[in-house]
């Protein structure tokens, strides 16, 4: 087990707004004044989403230069900033590829099922993955299901996806009717996950604590915040993205394990 703990921030996600937290971050000032926070509490790298003039869900390349360079000026490189690519019922494959392409971010996150959605989808994600890996672009691997770890070890083998830095997010409890995540569905992405490789873990609504305990537990690193979770196992509303963070590094302190910092998720991203 790596003594390191990669935690994640996702503070916002694609469909939540004030009405359900009213801390929850939407604009680029925002942001970054909770992303600093939570660098401080022991996050090392943002998940980003951003928005348009309605509060939509949005891929848009300059909004994301705008609150890149918000959070850069909040935290300097104390965070690794990744972007989503999530469809979120608006975006099909070549808008969510395009869109990293504008950008060419330090990181972006990609779901396996959502590029490629059919073998006919495969010749064009091969050439953006590989793409991404020539521009440094460090990719995140988002898997829904367990089954889709076999669809991303295959891709790896027949190169339609690059090995180097083949690091997966399995999610846990976004498929389930309520939203809520068993901690027990990790087991069956980690018995079709090689031991040997990094993975990590965010999991849907009250029991996202429980499952990141587990995560952490067994090796791996994971992602906390609003996206995820607006509550603390209790139940009761968290008050901000920090509490949850600080409540996670101290998970991963008990354990004997230390939150990385911000390079130290870089070089393992970028690990052979």
């Amino acid at each position: 087990m790596s003594a390191l703990a990669v935690i994640a921030v996702a503070p916002n996600g694609a469909r939540r707004g004030k009405a359900d937290h009213p801390r929850l971050p939407i604009t680029p000032e925002e942001i970054s004044r909770e992303a600093a926070l939570c660098a401080e509490a022991g996050a090392s790298l943002l998940h980003l989403h951003v928005r348009d003039e309605q509060g939509r869900h949005s891929l848009d390349a300059g909004r994301y230069r705008e609150a890149i360079a918000a959070v850069r000026q909040s935290v300097g490189d104390a965070l690794l900033i990744q972007v989503t690519t999530e469809a979120a019922g608006r975006y099909g494959p070549d808008e969510q590829m395009e869109a990293v392409k504008r950008l060419k971010p330090e990181a972006a996150s990609v779901a396996v099922a959502e590029l490629i959605p059919t073998s006919a989808h495969e010749a064009a994600a091969a050439q953006f993955y590989h793409w991404a890996a020539d521009e440094g672009v460090a990719l995140q691997h988002i898997l829904y299901e367990p089954g889709e770890v076999a669809a991303l070890i295959d891709f790896a083998r027949r190169g339609v996806i690059p090995e180097r830095g083949l690091h997966p997010l399995f999610v846990l409890g976004k498929r389930a009717p309520d939203q809520q995540a068993d901690p027990r569905e990790l087991m069956a992405f980690l018995e079709r996950w090689p031991a040997e490789k990094p993975w990590s873990v965010c999991a849907f609504g009250r029991t996202e604590t429980a499952a990141l305990a587990m995560a952490l537990a067994l090796g791996g690193h994971v992602r906390v915040g609003f996206e995820n979770s607006l509550v603390r196992p209790d139940g009761l509303k968290a008050a901000d993205n920090a509490e949850a963070v600080g409540r996670i590094a101290g998970i991963v302190r008990a354990l004997g394990r230390r939150p990385a910092t911000a390079q130290e998720c870089r070089a393992l991203f970028a690990q052979p």
